[in-house]
């Protein structure tokens, strides 16, 4: 069975705990994924408040399946829930 590669986005805010949280998530699964600084670029902003509907971090885009303003638990059962599809 072939494993399709998805393309992960993590929309972050510097100062943000849950952010670093769930960077250290990640980072413990081994995704692949990028990082954006939603205070240093105002696109990326306004990106993740189209996609999400909010300005709270962090949020995550994996191929256009958004989770926002979560923690670990959450992105937990997100990833479970996108790899049992």
């Amino acid at each position: 069975m072939a494993v399709k590669s998805k393309r992960i986005r993590l929309f972050v805010k510097p100062y943000c705990g849950w952010c670093h949280k769930a960077v250290r998530w990640l980072d413990q699964q081994g995704a692949e994924y990028e990082t954006v600084d939603v205070i240093a670029d105002e696109a990326a902003y306004d990106e993740m408040i189209r996609l999400s509907g909010q300005d709270l971090a962090p949020v995550i885009d994996v191929d256009g399946a958004i989770l926002a303003d979560f923690g670990p638990e959450e992105l937990a059962r997100f990833w479970k829930d996108l790899n049992h599809e």
